[in-house]
């Protein structure tokens, strides 16, 4: 089940997000997914600048993204 669901040039995406943490890092980075609504086998990774040493930090960060910003993000990932 998608965290999000966003429109990008008249394209429906599902938008999940994840904590990720290197072993050699102690902080933890914001991870989205983007993955067009309906099509299988097309998913885009992005490790989001923000990390914090709290997950939970990053978590309530990541709630206050907008979905403009979502959409510019996958846009250039797209571009």
């Amino acid at each position: 089940m998608p965290w999000r669901v966003i429109e990008h040039e008249g394209r429906s995406w599902q938008v999940s997000m994840a904590a990720e943490r290197r072993a050699s890092v102690a902080a933890w980075s914001l991870v989205f997914s983007f993955r067009p609504a309906g099509v299988t086998g097309q998913t885009i990774w992005v490790t989001h600048e923000f990390s914090s040493p709290s997950k939970g930090a990053l978590f309530a960060y990541a709630e206050r993204i907008s979905d403009d910003t979502l959409a510019s993000i996958l846009g250039a990932q797209l571009a």
